[in-house]
């Protein structure tokens, strides 16, 4: 039995202290590599390899994983430390920073909230057009701003919704049937004011089951549950549960439980998933559309342009027209799937847009959405300046360099100065000057005089955004991610490693272009539920620029799907931050993420290579080998 005990001591120390053993023993077991064969392929093989191995299995944070070849390539001599340094710092590290200052605008005069909250008006509460919605506004959002924030920016609307839906199905659970005219008002009264005393009986009851269900266990399925049954609650209405005057003192703590029993029925269980799980998916299909909507879009295009610089075929535009298609194609067929996985096939039931015959729950979640609404107020000054720069932005992408017209950098002398990354920078650093308050005298302002006054005492120039706004949403853990990509890049290109992997996949010469292609996006797409977006597409897109250039196939064929299908991680919780931030809200499990990620990765796969056989040959001349393909060749040669 000691024995035993021992043992089994010993395998919990290991397996605590897993992460530093891997991180110590990878690079030692992979030392002969460089040792035995004293060669710049090798040895770029080796910080390539343990670079990749810690990210894939984050020993270490992503960050810092990604300065491993800033120290090992000068250590090796495949790259000098200045001309490593300067490959984590690029022209799309700006591009990201005037659009985190854009988004912190955004963020911090509610905007976003706004416009979720009004798309969502206008898709009305049934249940169909109530998650398509969502799913339409958290595109918008998402293509402007990261997944990650949008999805924490959406949900807890989402959640209020919910949970307006869940507590008048306690009331009226077997009156799901029940429609109310608006004709047959005053018929009902009676009924009414005996469902009301039904929901605050069962409420109450409720109530109680859950305070005995915290004393039994604190955490379950990892889910903080809103406090709010008290009657400062009641008063406030913050949109988790009607306004009602119960008397129950709140936890001190918030309580962490399973919501399985909150469900009034087995429907109501199914409309919370289907809209939880489309929120994250919609966040993952819109940052498909810009090139600045997720990183993995950022690292694509900077690996493409330090590869191919003279290939000038990847901007803002391009990307636009080849992408929005796709998102809306996958924004279409995925809502589809949800509503059939979730709510069955009865589309004319609850995607009905007529007004007239509503259930009681529809009413109130309608009523509870203009009640948030309205909490918003008239638009404000800052709102209006934020919307202005966010229009203003958008067309300078698209008229820069639109392809079939010549853009406003024709107007300069000298060309290729001037990059998407210009217009980023220069609209961002105006919000750091422009003040939040209107130039004109306050007679014109809606806000009281008495605020006014305090504003002025605080700042009266206070700017759109400070350096603490930015400083919140600024991910700089992805920009050394990114930048430690560049690095490897960088790398492979010198070393000749990228020729050598090349060689290597000659025998996969005789598949047609499109078989490649499925191949590429099978594979990333199954690696990326496992590992990080970036992380693999760094690993795997310096892999695929050899195999192209090998096949003699457009690099474009290959990279622009893999760089769309590494977004595709989306049947774990730990596939991608917005699957987990649905998931810690404990209306789906595990399997029910599987089943659904499952089918929206098959839509996301076929969609993508639907799009690289059709638009995306003439957008981008994907039938033809181009000569600027040959560049990394050469320079590797020389």
């Amino acid at each position: 039995m000691r024995l035993e005990g021992a043992r089994m001591d010993l395998i919990k120390k290991i397996w605590t202290a897993r992460k530093l053993i891997l991180v110590v023993m990878i690079p030692l077991s992979l030392l002969p590599l460089p040792l035995i064969h004293p060669c710049s392929e090798s040895s770029c093989a080796y910080v390539l390899i343990v670079t990749a191995v810690y990210w894939v299995s984050e020993a270490v944070p992503l960050g810092a994983a990604a300065l491993v070849p800033a120290f090992l390539y000068p250590l090796f001599g495949v790259l000098k430390s200045s001309e490593v340094a300067s490959e984590y710092f690029k022209d799309t590290t700006l591009l990201l920073m005037g659009v985190i200052c854009l988004a912190a605008s955004i963020e911090k005069w509610n905007l976003h909230k706004r416009i979720a909250l009004r798309m969502v008006m206008i898709a009305g509460a049934k249940p169909g057009m109530l998650v398509l919605g969502f799913m339409c506004c958290t595109v918008f959002l998402s293509m402007w701003l990261s997944n990650t924030s949008t999805t924490a920016m959406v949900m807890p609307i989402a959640e209020a919704v919910l949970q307006q839906l869940i507590c008048t199905g306690i009331a009226d659970s077997l009156e799901d049937s029940l429609t109310v005219d608006t004709q047959d008002e005053d018929s009902d009264k009676e009924e009414n004011q005996e469902s009301s005393k039904n929901h605050l009986e069962l409420l109450d009851r409720k109530h109680n089951e859950k305070h005995h269900v915290c004393m039994l266990s604190e955490e379950l399925n990892g889910l903080t549950l809103k406090p709010g049954f008290g009657p400062e609650f009641c008063k406030d209405s913050n949109g988790y549960l009607p306004e009602a005057p119960i008397s129950i003192p709140a936890p001190a703590k918030k309580p962490k439980i399973r919501r399985d029993s909150l469900y009034p029925t087995k429907r109501d269980h199914m409309i919370c998933k289907c809209l939880s799980l489309s929120i994250t998916y919609a966040a993952t299909i819109g940052g498909l559309i810009t090139i600045t909507g997720t990183s993995t879009n950022l690292i694509f295009a900077e690996q493409f342009n330090n590869r191919y610089p003279e290939a000038k075929v990847i901007n803002f535009g391009t990307w636009f027209i080849f992408s929005l298609p796709i998102a809306l194609i996958m924004l279409l067929l995925t809502w589809i799937w949800l509503h059939f996985l979730f709510l069955g096939c009865n589309f004319r039931e609850t995607c009905s847009l007529s007004k007239k015959r509503k259930t009681r729950r529809e009413i109130l979640s309608e009523k509870r959405i203009h009640e948030e609404y309205q909490k918003l107020g008239p638009i404000s000054y800052p709102e209006v300046v934020t919307g202005i720069f966010f229009v203003l932005m958008t067309v300078l992408w698209f008229t820069r360099e639109p392809g079939f017209v010549p853009g406003w950098t024709s107007l300069f002398e000298k060309k290729g100065y001037r990059t998407d990354a210009t217009v980023s920078v220069l609209l961002g650093f105006l919000l750091f000057l422009i003040p939040a308050r209107k130039p004109w005298p306050s007679a014109f302002s809606s806000e009281s005089k008495g605020d006014e006054d305090e504003e002025e005492e605080e700042d009266p120039l206070a700017p759109m955004i400070t350096w603490k706004d930015f400083q919140r949403l600024m991910p700089w853990e992805i920009v050394i991610l990114v930048g430690g990509g560049y690095a490897l890049a960088a790398g492979c290109k010198v070393s000749g490693l990228s020729m050598w992997i090349g060689r290597q996949l000659e025998p996969m010469s005789g598949l047609p272009p499109w078989a490649v292609t499925l191949l590429a996006c099978l594979l990333v797409s199954a690696d990326t539920e496992f590992a990080s977006n970036p992380a693999t597409l760094t690993v795997f897109l310096p892999i695929l620029s050899a195999l192209s250039e090998t096949l003699h196939i457009n690099p474009l064929h290959t990279l622009i799907p893999a760089t769309m299908c590494v977004s595709f991680g989306v049947m774990l919780p730990v596939g991608n931050p917005p699957n987990a931030i649905v998931f810690s809200y404990g209306h789906v499990q595990i399997s029910d993420m599987v089943k659904a990620g499952f089918g929206v990765n098959l839509i996301g796969v076929f969609v993508v290579m639907l799009a690289i056989m059709t638009w995306g040959e003439p957008l981008f001349h994907l039938s033809e080998f181009p000569g600027w393909a040959l560049m990394p060749n050469v320079t590797g040669s020389l």
